[in-house]
């Protein structure tokens, strides 16, 4: 890159390709493995071990957790920052802020990069440190599946004894459950006579209510013809005097 505008260098920072980007997550070596490897700085990988120079977190020495070659940014163990929810993770540093103190050997590849220009001498300690990196990786690596096994095993015998707990109160569980299902079943064999009578009195109060209601009726239409008689009489009373009237003047 030959420019010297910020935003051009930002532009190439961002949009460089993977192979790039990878190479630019590197950090010096310290002074002891720059005069044995003779290089002044190296891309970092995970399983490294790295001396924060720079920050909060200056003097700390650890692992390299994991390395994000999209962002450029490593993880170290031990270095870690809290949310604001309480929860804690781990805190993103740049490689530049970090100087490696002892090389992670255990990946062929690397170690050929390093040999290169090399004497024999420090060939021969490099294979040497590379064995004696890869002895402790599998210890470790036989050491968490042990402890895997004893968790799982812990589990196992956990659940057992929690089943069997559980086994002499599911008996004890039935004979209770037998006793309330016959609860229930002499209850249906009383319950159909209740519902027998309450049928009956249905039937007797549907036939009072026809008996009733052809009371109210007679009782309308006494109400009806009453007014009818009314009106008859005074119909008949004018002509009895008109009768009269034709008397008198005979």
């Amino acid at each position: 890159m030959q420019s010297i505008k910020p935003r051009k260098q930002r532009k190439d920072l961002f949009n460089a390709p993977y192979h790039i980007k990878r190479k630019r997550v590197a950090s010096h070596l310290e002074e002891n493995l720059l005069t044995k490897y003779d290089k002044r700085a190296i891309s970092v990988i995970k399983g490294d071990t790295v001396k924060v120079m720079r920050g909060s977190f200056r003097g700390h020495e650890d692992k390299v957790a994991k390395v994000n070659v999209k962002k450029g940014y490593i993880e170290i163990e031990g270095v870690m920052m809290s949310k604001a929810d309480g929860n804690k993770i781990a805190k993103p540093i740049h490689p530049s802020n970090v100087m490696i103190t002892k090389l992670n050997l255990t990946d062929k590849w690397r170690r050929a990069k390093l040999e290169r220009g090399l004497s024999e001498e420090t060939k021969k300690e490099i294979e040497k440190e590379a064995e004696e990196q890869i002895k402790e990786s599998e210890e470790e690596k036989a050491r968490l599946q042990k402890e895997k096994e004893e968790a799982e095993k812990k589990a196992e015998e956990e659940k057992e004894k929690e089943e069997a707990e559980e086994k002499p109160k599911e008996e004890k569980k039935p004979k209770e459950e037998k006793t309330k299902e016959s609860k229930p079943i002499e209850k249906e064999k009383t319950a159909p006579k209740k519902e027998v009578k309450k049928t009956q009195t249905k039937k007797t109060e549907e036939k009072k209510k026809p008996a009733e209601k052809k009371k109210t009726s007679k009782a309308k239409q006494e109400k009806t013809k009453k007014p009818a008689s009314k009106n008859k009489t005074q119909k008949k009373t004018p002509a009895k005097s008109t009768k009269k009237k034709e008397e008198n003047k005979k």
